[in-house]
């Protein structure tokens, strides 16, 4: 038999989704998944319904459905306040997964360097290997997961071509500052890099901190590549919507990349989409005011069964300290966290 690809020997399986599987084979309740516990909102059910009535089942345009990509750019607009030109600064893609590997293969070439604050997403090391670009990893420091502003200028000095900023982060929950980000700017543009901002979690951050948007920031214009995705906002995980938003020049390479992986997001889903896209700021407010009450109860039983963790300051993780448990790896642990306890979680 022929052998596979020698790049995919650098990673494993997806952790993430391997611990669902065995939630799901141990009946075991599942907090390893980035998913709700609860529906979409009614407006975006309704519109389902009409759009799988409606003249939306064949291809839509390979970049995104006019119709939402026309809402996309405005709400985008009103929250950052910058001009969206859907036709020049959109691609909409299956999910943010799907924009985040469109980034890295747009922004690098084979043998480039992409900087990854650690502890990160499981995809973003696997996006570089199979962009041919090579991880370079920068610790984010518990407790507040802040990053040591030597330790970046150093890992910029190796040239890389992009640094990758999950915010809020998945999965330490870091909040990343107007100053922070404004810091990672300058070195980027001091070493001619790309910023490729993942935001999926930018409505779900509590107070007293802010999500700040670093495409909409001085100098941001002609190196941010923001990824998104409707998943988390909406509560629609499985309608896999995304979308890359960045400057016109990267967005027409960037379309290339995307029609060649995927051609192009489900057209039904698009347009039942728009009605979530549409929702008042209120929607927002009652969406962040939700996920800080089930925060707070989470965390609540954490201090009562007495076990360490970190409070997070956006999306919906919690680092937990199990270095007390006795187990030898992270992974066993979770994997008798399901079989004895039947609770999931994520080693790493």
């Amino acid at each position: 038999m022929p052998a596979t690809a020698t790049r995919l020997a650098a990673f494993t399986e997806s952790v993430i989704r391997g611990t669902t599987r065995l939630a799901n084979q141990h009946g075991a309740i599942n907090l390893a998944q980035g998913f709700p516990d609860f529906d979409p909102p009614e407006e975006l059910l309704g519109a389902l319904e009409r759009a799988a009535r409606g003249p939306h089942h064949q291809y839509a345009v390979t970049w995104g459905a006019p119709r939402f990509r026309d809402a996309l750019a405005r709400k985008i607009s009103r929250f950052t306040g910058l001009e969206v030109d859907p036709d020049r600064h959109l691609v909409v893609t299956c999910g943010s997964t799907e924009a985040m590997m469109v980034a890295m293969m747009t922004a690098c070439n084979p043998g480039d360097k992409v900087i990854v604050f650690s502890p990160f997403y499981e995809n973003y090391a696997a996006d570089a290997i199979l962009s041919g670009a090579e991880p370079i990893y920068v610790a984010l420091h518990p407790p507040d997961f802040g990053f040591d502003r030597d330790e970046l200028t150093k890992a910029f000095e190796q040239k890389p071509k992009a640094i990758v900023v999950c915010n809020p982060s998945n999965p330490t929950g870091k909040v990343f500052t107007r100053d922070e980000l404004m810091f990672i700017l300058q070195l980027a543009e001091e070493h001619d890099a790309f910023v490729i901002m993942d935001e999926p979690y930018e409505h779900i951050v509590f107070s007293p901190h802010e999500h700040v948007y670093a495409a909409a920031l001085p100098g941001a214009a002609e190196r941010v590549i923001t990824c998104n995705s409707l998943s988390k906002t909406y509560s629609i995980t499985g309608w896999r919507l995304g979308y890359v938003h960045a400057a016109p020049e990267v967005i027409a390479q960037a379309r290339k990349v995307h029609d060649f992986l995927t051609v192009g997001a489900a057209a039904p889903l698009q347009e039942a989409a728009v009605a979530g896209l549409e929702l008042p700021d209120s929607y927002y407010a009652g969406l962040r005011d939700l996920y800080t009450a089930k925060r707070d109860v989470f965390l609540g039983y954490l201090k009562e069964l007495g076990l360490p963790f970190t409070e997070p300051q956006g999306a919906y993780y919690v680092m937990l300290d199990i270095s007390s448990f006795g187990f030898a790896t992270d992974t066993e642990a979770s994997e008798w966290l399901i079989k004895e306890v039947g609770v999931a979680g994520v080693a790493g």
